[in-house]
């Protein structure tokens, strides 16, 4: 009788886990556990979703010219350099699928997306886990874990879960340093919640080894509809392209990105909250006595003082109908990432937090 098993590394590939949506006998919880915007996608991206509705008979354009036009033209980018994948997770499969295989390694730090890890494992390469200084990427940890068989380093700038990021200059001694045969993978699934940042797209021009993503799912309000895009030298994205299913985004997808990425007082607008909504909620939780780092994305890691405290203050959120993310599986087991609301959702969960510390547990 034949056996029939899977690749060498998929079976260690641990299942993702997403952020929780609801609470067992809890009506209307609000939901702080995936970095949604809490404000959804402008008027002007729901619109385009409604008029796509009347051409679900026909397959979407493959070469998803008018979403990387828009693109390209709103950020200043060569759009042929552009490719759109579902999500920027597909981006980050692409990378792995093309770039790394057996005895190859993917570098990774401790705190970094889970996709990254993942998607390592499926293309049959080792991830390679670096540690970070205080919640921070390590550049000198990374690149003393480089190796001849280092193929990609995933670095999420901001990062996910930790909201923190490392500067300009300290990303260019990155691409600098890694080894020839490497790529410099920069994750800017939250670069639209900082100012002037550009997310490494000028990088990506001076370079040949750096490759940046990016997500329609944050800012942009469309998790839903899965729409990510790549940005970086024509050599590496035409190999991902060879890759990339034809049809890989739906006709709706394509047209509701679109119209969400020229909408730019929207996403103005979303971005001038978040960062308001952001400093008020690490203030109120620091005088409950829950610190947490700056961060620089839609979200607040906030810190307790073990595990323990960590998972009972999260118990009792969820008696309060809020849910949030506990980041164990992110290495920060007495920590939660709290996603930045709208202005009743901040208030609630800080008001929460203050009840749980005062006892109310």
């Amino acid at each position: 009788m034949t056996k029939i098993t899977p690749r060498p590394g998929i079976m260690d590939i641990a299942l993702y886990q997403g952020g929780q949506a609801s609470v067992e006998g809890v009506r209307d919880a609000v939901k702080l556990s995936s970095n949604e915007n809490p404000f959804g996608p402008s008027e002007a991206a729901i619109e385009a979703f409604r008029r796509a509705a009347f051409e679900l008979h026909r397959y979407p354009p493959t070469d998803h010219a008018a979403l990387r036009n828009a693109i390209a033209e709103t950020h200043g980018l060569d759009a042929e350099r552009i490719i759109c994948g579902v999500g920027s997770d597909e981006i980050i499969h692409f990378l792995c699928q093309c770039y790394a295989g057996q005895g190859d390694e993917v570098i990774h730090t401790e705190h970094g997306f889970a996709m990254y890890k993942i998607s390592a494992l499926a293309s049959g390469a080792k991830p390679v886990e670096v540690p970070e200084r205080e919640r921070v990427t390590d550049v000198d940890a990374i690149l003393a874990a480089c190796t001849k068989r280092t193929k990609l380093v995933f670095v999420a700038n901001p990062n996910n879960p930790t909201g923190t990021m490392i500067g300009a200059q300290e990303v260019v001694r990155l691409a600098e340093g890694l080894p020839k045969q490497a790529i410099l993978v920069l994750d800017g699934a939250y670069a639209e919640y900082v100012d002037h940042y550009d997310g490494g797209a000028a990088l990506v021009d001076a370079r040949e080894n750096v490759v940046m993503t990016r997500t329609f799912s944050k800012l942009y309000g469309l998790g839903g509809l899965r729409v990510g895009w790549g940005y970086g030298p024509q050599a590496i994205i035409d190999v991902l392209n060879r890759v990339r299913g034809p049809f890989n985004l739906s006709t709706a997808a394509l047209a509701t990105a679109e119209a969400a990425m020229r909408d730019r007082t929207w996403a103005e607008k979303c971005r001038a909250d978040n960062a308001r909504l952001r400093v008020w909620l690490a203030g109120a939780l620091a005088e409950h006595g829950v610190p947490s780092d700056v961060s620089m994305a839609n979200f607040i890691l906030a810190r307790f003082a073990d595990a323990k405290e960590a998972e009972a203050c999260d118990d009792y959120l969820k008696t309060q109908g809020l849910i949030v993310r506990r980041v164990g599986g992110y290495n920060l087991p007495n920590c939660l990432r709290i996603t930045v609301g709208d202005e009743a959702s901040c208030r609630r969960v800080a008001h929460a937090v203050g009840q749980f510390k005062g006892g109310a547990r």
